[in-house]
């Protein structure tokens, strides 16, 4: 296994590898999770189930890619999940609490405009189900998304053509695949934008932590969980809400491609410029995601 494995790693050109990996991964866990259908599991659950096993794939294979890819040491460290320097790094439950926070702050700065405009009323309504579904929306997406586009795909195309044009890479990367393109011109390019500059904001959290992916994690699931549970009960949004302020999707809006979702991503973006200087300077030339 391991010898096919360090022939695919060291084919050339040097980025064939990163641009093969991810579709390998995910033809390998939809091969794997295929037979399930004959126990008459669905098609959904199928896939669901073949995305999960792409991703354990994914975490088996990740030591060995940074140690041939990255010649570094330390794969988890490299990838931001274990802290490589204490004295620097932020605790991960405190990066994590952050990026949380900074989560909270954006989805109350979005549902207060929405209150204010009229185009929703407040429920507070949400039950122990659907705040453990938050809870695993939050921890499940926002370190698998994280682990996947902020710490092997950044720090990947950093090797490959330096870090200003890999963080802007990785942010269109992010946004291409998250973009539902079945939406209108007007709509998709707002999404496009919005999700773009998330990309752009969770490369920064990354570089504003000094190398740690928790806070990342925190603010990427944070989002994600956090609009769960407005759409799930605590928020009720008017059926004539414009899409220009909740963001588009029809009933089930993206508040990152609306008005205030790009102008609240754009603010965020430059009070990180400051914590990111702060955080460089003391810097002792660290390779990952700087």
């Amino acid at each position: 296994m391991l010898q096919p494995l360090n022939r695919f790693l060291l084919l050339q050109p040097f980025w064939l590898p990163t641009v093969l990996f991810i579709p390998l991964l995910y033809a390998l866990g939809w091969i794997a999770a295929l037979p399930l259908t004959l126990i008459g599991l669905q098609t959904d659950q199928v896939s669901l189930t073949g995305t999960v096993l792409s991703f354990v794939l994914f975490i088996a294979l990740m030591p060995r890619w940074v140690a041939m890819r990255w010649s570094a040491e330390q794969p988890w460290a490299a990838l931001g999940i274990c802290r490589s320097n204490r004295q620097e790094q932020p605790a991960p439950a405190a990066a994590l609490l952050k990026g949380l926070l900074i989560a909270a702050g954006l989805l109350t700065v979005i549902t207060s405009v929405v209150l204010l405009e009229g185009s929703g009323n407040w429920r507070g309504e949400v039950d122990a189900t659907q705040l453990m579904n938050a809870v695993l929306l939050c921890l499940g997406v926002g370190f698998a998304e994280e682990l996947i586009f902020r710490g092997w795909l950044w720090t990947e195309l950093n090797q490959l053509m330096g870090s200003r044009r890999a963080a802007l890479a990785q942010a269109s990367i992010f946004s291409l695949v998250h973009t539902r393109f079945n939406l209108g011109l007007g709509a998709m390019s707002g999404l496009l934008i919005g999700l773009f500059l998330l990309g752009l904001v969770l490369a920064r959290q990354r570089q504003s932590n000094r190398g740690s992916l928790w806070g990342c994690i925190g603010l990427h699931g944070g989002l994600v969980a956090g609009w769960f549970l407005l759409q799930s009960g605590l928020l009720q949004l008017s059926t004539n809400a414009p899409s220009w302020l909740v963001g588009p999707g029809g009933s089930a809006p993206n508040p990152l491609g609306g008005a205030v979702g790009l102008i609240s991503l754009l603010i965020l973006l430059l009070i990180q410029r400051t914590a990111v200087a702060k955080a460089a300077r003391p810097a002792t030339g660290a390779r990952n995601a700087s």
